[in-house]
């Protein structure tokens, strides 16, 4: 939990500071949207050999070069933030990202007993979240307050923190497959890596644009952020306690309707011309968009690991990572496009209407509930009940 608090942390503290350092730099939506689509496709392209890498080296050193290679980049940031050398620093660090994330959410499965995989998972949100709902509204208004300098010596320096982390990390039987190309069917990745693609593409483009659509109300802009990653806390480890109850299989329609439900709200706050209406439908917006994308992340990784069993939670991890973060690098660049030729409005409501797309297919992909401590593919039973 330490490790994903600094990791994230620091993450978050740059993740809208770049797109909006390059966009009063000169550079258009589309370009600003583009930071965060190459960090996140130098994620992605990462987390597809990071399986094997665990296999190989293990937890530890993985976890360590990641931290490294996400936060020490993030000193150049203090030489330029010019369009060339911020997409270069931003493809670097994502390297980092992709080895943090795929061995951080394997490492929660292999050390939990199955029983409890949906609260750990959620835990685990929990350390993320905070991270992330201090981080962002704390780098906005370092950088709105003419602080750009600090903001990206904490960026550089919070994330090299998880490295104490990991050095204390318990040690783990196996790290990932032993067959690193065994990979999961298609019928078990359809609707969970569907379902994070789609709300991690809208995510993308909340925390690169909602800061540029309300540029004259940065602050309010931060608050929503930080209520987002509040609330995505909140429907992850809820989300959790749900799927060690009620088992894998029901909350993921309810989760879907109700991150579009905060997206459509977005749309009507950034069509709104101020006012009362504007700031409740914003910050309304952030709180179900959040509560549900947390309980779509849950339900989504809960699934994948249940179906992978002890032998693939490295690829288990990397599917549900590469899902999260192809989208949220893809959904920043193509909503960037979106808002150069339908403006803001137009962004959200896109993004609600794809989200809302999804949920047929979830109602017609949908599995008989299975309780999480079940016997079947899973987790190691054999772990140390803490």
């Amino acid at each position: 939990m330490a490790m994903g608090f600094t990791a994230f942390g620091g993450w978050s503290l740059l993740l809208p500071v770049i797109p909006l350092a390059v966009s009063e730099a000169g550079g258009s939506d589309a370009l600003a949207g583009a930071v965060t689509a190459v960090f996140m496709a130098a994620t992605v392209a990462t987390q597809l050999g990071t399986p094997r890498l665990l296999h190989t080296v293990g937890y530890r050193p993985v976890l360590a070069v990641g931290c490294l290679l996400l936060g020490a980049p993030a000193l150049a940031f203090l030489l330029s933030t010019d369009a060339v050398p911020a997409l270069v620093i931003s493809a670097i660090r994502g390297v980092g990202f992709g080895l943090l994330t795929v061995a951080g959410s394997a490492l929660v499965a292999e050390l939990a007993p199955p029983r409890l995989l949906g609260r750990a998972t959620g835990a685990q949100g929990i350390a993320i979240a905070t991270g992330q709902m201090i981080g962002l509204p704390v780098g906005l208004a370092l950088f709105d307050g003419g602080n750009a300098h600090l903001t990206y010596l904490l960026g550089a320096a919070v994330p090299l923190l998880s490295v104490v982390a990991i050095a204390a990390l318990p040690p783990v039987r196996h790290a990932g497959q032993a067959g690193p190309t065994v990979r999961l069917p298609v019928a078990v990745l359809l609707v969970p890596c569907l379902a994070m693609l789609v709300v991690a593409s809208v995510y993308g483009g909340v925390t690169s644009l909602l800061p540029i659509a309300t540029s004259d109300r940065a602050a309010l802009a931060g608050l929503a952020l930080a209520v987002v990653s509040g609330a995505i806390l909140v429907g992850r480890y809820g989300g959790g306690l749900l799927l060690d109850r009620v088992g894998v299989g029901r909350i993921m329609v309810p989760a879907l309707t109700t991150a579009a439900a905060g997206a459509g709200l977005f749309a009507v706050a950034v069509t709104v011309d101020g006012g009362a209406v504007a700031v409740v439908a914003l910050i309304a917006g952030a709180a179900l968009f959040g509560v549900g994308f947390g309980a779509v992340q849950n339900e989504a990784l809960v699934g994948l690991f249940r179906s992978a069993g002890p032998t693939r939670l490295g690829a288990a991890s990397a599917a549900w990572n590469i899902a999260y973060d192809a989208g949220t690098g893809a959904g920043a660049l193509a909503l960037g496009v979106v808002a150069g030729i339908a403006g803001y409005p137009g962004v959200f409501t896109v993004g609600a209407a794809i989200i809302a797309a999804v949920i047929p297919v979830a109602l017609l992909r949908r599995v008989p509930p299975q309780p999480v401590g079940a016997t079947g593919p899973g987790p190691a039973a054999d772990r140390v009940d803490p």
